[in-house]
């Protein structure tokens, strides 16, 4: 599926899906996700997480029935030193009485190194995906990606990077099961304030490109605001949706 437009597949796997973000050290508030793909963070032990997503088609199409916009709630726990679980919901609402589709997803991730002093960590992570409603119409109510990711923080001075690179592979995504890269950076330009962009490859329900910036709030709190671009949303595709694009905000908090 191309396009988040369409059915079921128009939930958005964002920071929603593969994990959850929790504000640490500054300069840069380490976080779980960015937007769309997972980090190297965990949740800590004994604390949780919780997040609410709003994203708004734009631009809108030419279709009226075709707009649609997702709010997304999730919630995610440290059940163990460098692992977390979690489960996200999302609701993608379309206009002109199109309807409401949820969809359901629990998730879980661990960290399996770590090194300070050489920045770098690895992470593993599994989500899985369930259709909250309309199961006697989706062609495919449930599936997934299981993903390996390393990332790197460069150490010069006080708003050095972090890269994130890694893969994921697909399953039970209905006849095709793919494979794709993951890519992150993160850039502190201030004490509370970073430029991020992440993006998964392929033209499928995970192909996004989202460029933007993250705050950190006072009480442990995260706000990210950034836009969304379909690996298929450019003019010289075949398979092209220029209107596979959206706004995209988040704010988070870390409890208790």
């Amino acid at each position: 599926m191309t396009n988040r437009g369409c059915g079921l597949k128009a939930l958005l796997v964002g920071g929603f899906v593969l994990g959850v973000a929790v504000v640490t050290a500054v300069p840069a508030a380490a976080q779980s996700t960015i937007f769309n793909i997972p980090t190297t963070d965990t949740v800590a032990p004994k604390k949780g997480y919780f997040e609410i997503d709003y994203l708004k088609q734009l631009p809108t199409p030419d279709e009226p029935a075709s707009n649609w916009q997702i709010f997304m709630p999730r919630i995610v726990a440290g059940v163990a030193p460098n692992v977390e679980v979690g489960v996200n919901f999302g609701f993608t609402k379309y206009s002109e009485d199109g309807g409401t589709y949820a969809l359901i997803s629990p998730n879980i991730k661990a960290k399996f190194y770590n090194n300070d002093d050489a920045g770098v960590a690895a992470a593993v992570g599994l989500i899985h995906y369930t259709a909250g409603n309309y199961r006697d119409t989706n062609a495919d109510n449930d599936f997934g990606i299981i993903y390996a990711e390393v990332s790197k923080k460069v150490k010069t001075g006080n708003f050095g990077p972090r890269v994130h690179g890694g893969i994921y592979s697909s399953y039970s995504y209905f006849d095709d099961e793919q494979v794709g890269a993951i890519l992150g950076y993160e850039q502190p330009v201030g004490s509370k304030v970073s430029v991020v962009a992440d993006w998964f490859s392929g033209k499928n329900f995970w192909g996004y490109f989202t460029p933007g910036i993250s705050i950190t709030l006072p009480r442990s709190g995260l706000l990210n605001i950034g836009y969304s671009i379909g690996n298929n949303a450019w003019n010289d595709d075949p398979g092209n949706d220029s209107h596979n694009k959206a706004f995209f905000i988040y704010y988070g908090v870390t409890f208790p």
